[in-house]
């Protein structure tokens, strides 16, 4: 066997060793801070319910409503197809899938509101809703019919409100255990959220909480909803919600955008309030970069125009509807939030359009890859680009766009080398969601 070509260095052997030493801070923070993408099902959208309004029936009666609005409206894959402007090859497929979840799964996060959404009430009112909302809730989560996700969002941690949101959130969880575990998929929003001290007290309340309930330390995690100016941009000139996510010590798992809440502190006059505003734009771009790399996922908001009425406003508020869930997939805002029923059919349209369409380049610009393409194909893709193929085709199958025969078929790429290339760790079981039931790719998780 020929020996190695002998090569010259000119640096002693202890510069390695020497280097990992200095850089062994910096290694854990990095290693602490930015751990990258959990590997769990991320929910399209969050559907959010006042809590005096909130019942057990509540998402089979939104999916209920949202069927009965396709049958009076848009009746027939061309026809609905024709509404949003799909090309026609995807009419059927996503018309399909749509109509089946629906039936299925119409809502993958539902928030019990104790916020904006319900107001202030009389303490009584609003204990005695919380205890209520827990109770179903847990019976939901024991009979199977409760989404994947779901939680409450809470009053905020501003001083005339901080006291009745505590308390709330302090009933909710403890009638929950009363009923067993918390469940896996429980949520919990934080509104309005302005300093990072604040982000910090509500991760302090948790850890209270589970040390008084006896639970595991950093069980309760929080989803951060920014609402506010300075929440984007702090007084000292920093990104306020990059301090937010490190102060909460790893307890958030998402930045949910708030889209009135925001434009109104922007004074956006109320007719341009919009998901697609630049300053909605500009809020975003910064949530995304303090995000990025951390685990932390991201939100758009909602728009507030409703699909009621007759046929011709309730196609123009689909086609708006859809085109905003696009473009917010097409910015890498993979989930939102839906005000109405009526908004079901075409966030779930929008969503299974965009990766069906995307499915053949995806796939075969991985399968390239995989493969050790050198461009000639025209396209040379990196590592970092190879890892977004590969978590767009995944996200396509979490959210039952896809289904794993046909990824497979297209990439040459099964579930556990899709999860390598991403950079996920290897599922070979569900998401850590309260039931299976409602995916639609049953065969995906096996």
């Amino acid at each position: 066997m020929p020996q190695p070509e002998r090569v010259a260095t000119t640096l002693p052997p202890s510069v390695p060793a020497a280097l990992a030493a200095e850089l062994a801070a910096v290694d854990a923070d990095l290693a602490r801070r930015y751990p990258g993408d959990p590997g769990t099902r991320q929910p399209v959208h969050t559907v959010y319910v006042p809590a005096d309004r909130y019942a057990p029936d509540t998402p089979r009666a939104w999916g209920d409503e949202a069927l009965a609005l396709l049958d009076r409206h848009a009746p027939g894959a061309a026809a609905f197809a024709a509404v949003l402007g799909l090309p026609d090859h995807l009419a059927a497929p996503v018309h399909e899938r749509v109509r089946a979840k629906l039936a299925r799964e119409p809502v993958e996060d539902l928030r019990i509101d104790f916020e904006d959404g319900y107001g202030h009430r009389p303490d009584a009112e609003e204990d005695a809703d919380a205890a209520r909302a827990a109770r179903l809730l847990a019976r939901a989560v024991a009979d199977g019919s409760a989404p994947p996700y779901a939680g409450i969002r809470l009053k905020s941690m501003e001083a005339p409100v901080r006291d009745r949101g505590v308390r709330t959130l302090d009933i909710f969880l403890t009638t929950l255990l009363e009923a067993g575990p918390l469940p896996a998929g429980l949520c919990l929003t934080l509104p309005k959220t302005s300093y990072a001290e604040q982000a910090a007290a509500m991760a302090g309340l948790c850890a209270r909480f589970e040390e008084a309930a006896g639970l595991p330390a950093g069980r309760l995690r929080f989803e951060i909803q920014i609402e506010t100016t300075q929440a984007v941009l702090g007084a000292d000139g920093r990104a306020t919600v990059a301090r937010m996510i490190d102060a909460a010590g790893g307890r958030v798992t998402g930045l949910h955008y708030g889209t009135f809440d925001y434009s109104a502190a922007c004074q956006v006059s109320a007719a341009h309030q919009s998901a697609d505003h630049p300053a909605a734009d500009h809020a975003k771009a910064v949530m995304q970069a303090a995000a990025a790399g951390t685990g932390v996922r991201l939100s758009d908001g909602s728009t507030n125009v409703l699909p009621v009425g007759p046929t011709d406003r309730v196609h123009h508020a689909w086609r708006l509807h859809h085109d905003l869930v696009r473009r917010a997939l097409a910015r890498a805002y993979h989930q939102g939030w839906d005000m109405h029923p009526g908004h079901l059919p075409t966030r779930y349209a929008a969503v299974y359009a965009f990766y069906r369409e995307g499915l053949p380049d995806a796939a075969a610009r991985l399968a390239a890859w995989a493969g050790g393409a050198d461009g000639s194909g025209g396209v040379l893709d990196e590592p970092a680009t190879a890892r977004a193929l590969s978590g767009f085709l995944l996200r396509g199958l979490d959210c039952g766009a896809l289904d794993t025969a046909e990824v497979t078929a297209a990439s040459g790429l099964d579930r556990t080398h899709l999860h390598a290339l991403a950079g996920r760790a290897s599922r070979t079981s569900p998401p850590p969601d309260w039931t299976t039931q409602g995916t639609t790719d049953q065969a995906s998780w096996s």
